[in-house]
């Protein structure tokens, strides 16, 4: 290991072995994340939730929880104050939502969905299920069932949530 050989032929893919990193969970989540967020902004296509990260979920929790604040938002996608205070920038400069500040503290933001946003939300949630189903189609149901079960359980716990 570690010795190189001059005429080797070049190493490809099928010739390498993964060795400890074949054991790491991080590793394939790490890399499937990649993937299937390439995967996934190729389905988006045009729409202003492609390509980067925390806008989808950003747009699908402000339109299912009218007046969510950033704050919760940032707890939930794992984002610092400053990269969710640039996400609701973006989002609201595009026309897919808006802010208000709150009635019960003033020093408090509130986001909305605007009639764009709810329209492309409408647009990813047809193509999100698709897209899952089809990008994870080499595992069966069940299959599927206990990886998003395993996964949501350390979700949640390392993002907070206390049920």
């Amino acid at each position: 290991m570690g010795t190189e050989t001059k005429n080797a032929p070049p190493i490809t893919v099928d010739d390498v072995e993964l060795g400890v990193l074949d054991e790491m969970l991080s590793f394939f989540i790490r890399s499937l994340s990649i993937v299937v967020s390439r995967d996934l902004d190729e389905k988006l296509g045009d729409l202003e939730v492609a390509k980067g990260t925390g806008k989808v979920s950003t747009l699908l929790l402000v339109d299912r929880h009218p007046g969510i604040r950033p704050s919760v938002i940032a707890q939930i996608i794992m984002r610092d104050r400053s990269a969710m205070g640039r996400l609701v920038d973006l989002m609201e400069g595009q026309g897919l939502l808006r802010r208000e500040i709150s009635a019960e503290d003033s020093r408090a933001q509130e986001l909305y969905i605007t009639p764009k946003g709810a329209e492309v939300a409408q647009q990813v949630r047809a193509i999100v299920g698709p897209q899952s189903e089809a990008f994870f189609s080499d595992l069966t149901l069940k299959e599927q069932r206990v990886v998003i079960d395993a996964l949501r359980k350390v979700y949640r716990r390392k993002a907070g949530f206390t049920s």
